[in-house]
């Protein structure tokens, strides 16, 4: 008779659904460590903009997978599965259960479903020929290139565009028709957060954002890194160098980010619901409908 699989949680959820706060409660009460599953928090300096877990919350709760590389160095999701796969598999031989919180579906996906695309290392030289092209060529390119994936990036995403034209570039096929499956070894409990006043969420978090602190942090990101970082045309981040260049005031920086992120956590709702299957959490009392998903899965 083979052992049981090792149980692995994982929260799911779109921006500013309370992902932070909801896993960090749990984690307490289980007494768990908690693997951020973020395509932006694994970034030093990237604090502000992507509302990571405070210095005060890492203390009180370990967190894995936050400030592991530099901006300038670009993971993607390859990278990230191995990295987190080591750590989620570093927890499990020290008897604990991994608790993986994130809303970066690709990412996610990667770990606890086996996805992958092909291994081919950043091309730095490339990477720079199509940042000079700019976004726009690069999306009419990617339109002949690997047309299936292009409909599943937004437009503004520069750093996933590069990416699938890098790949073809490099091994002649498109990004899309080389993605494997190869699922890990363990019992996965989803949990899914589901907010009804989630645009009200985004609104109060990014103004909060823009009051306390993200132009200073792009700021500062810009002197370390240069204007011409892909990672700043991240949403809050590019309408943030847009008050520093002067191309927008702040109140029309707060509603475009705003409006950004609402369809952007539209888009995060829809791949939830098509590329997993969740347990969504009960909104009244999101914190006890955990533990008690979590306590029946452990029996």
């Amino acid at each position: 008779m083979s052992p049981p699989k090792p149980l692995v949680i994982v929260l799911i959820g779109p921006t500013a659904s309370g992902k932070t706060e909801l896993g960090i409660n749990i984690a307490k009460y289980f007494n768990i460590n908690i693997h951020n599953v973020d395509s932006r928090q694994l970034y030093r300096f990237m604090d502000v903009g992507t509302a990571k877990p405070t210095k005060e919350q890492q203390k009180t709760i370990k967190h894995f997978l936050i400030d592991i590389e530099e901006p300038s160095n670009q993971v993607n999701a390859k990278q990230f599965q191995e990295i987190a796969t080591k750590s989620i598999n570093r927890e499990i031989n020290q008897k604990r259960i991994p608790f993986l919180v994130g809303g970066s579906g690709l990412y996610m996906n990667s770990i606890i479903k086996g996805f992958f695309a092909p291994d081919v290392p950043p091309q730095k030289a490339l990477r720079s020929q199509f940042e000079r092209l700019g976004q726009e060529k690069c999306w009419e390119l990617l339109k002949i290139c690997d047309p299936i994936l292009r409909k599943k990036i937004n437009y503004s995403d520069q750093v996933r565009t590069i990416r699938a034209l890098e790949v073809f570039y490099v091994t002649g096929k498109p990004m899309s028709s080389q993605k494997l499956q190869n699922p890990p070894p363990w019992k996965i409990l989803e949990l899914g957060l589901d907010r009804e006043d989630l645009k009200e969420r985004i609104f109060k978090r990014t103004k909060n954002m823009f009051e306390f602190g993200i132009i200073d942090e792009t700021e500062n990101i810009m002197t370390q890194y240069g204007t011409n970082l892909p990672l700043l045309e991240t949403i809050g981040y590019k309408e943030a160098k847009d008050v520093i260049n002067e191309n927008l005031k702040i109140e029309e920086a707060i509603e475009l980010t705003t409006t950004k992120t609402i369809q952007f956590a539209k888009r995060q709702k829809t791949w939830f619901r098509n590329k997993n299957n969740p347990i969504w959490l009960n909104n009244k009392n999101l914190l006890k409908d955990a533990i008690i998903n979590i306590k029946y899965a452990l029996r």
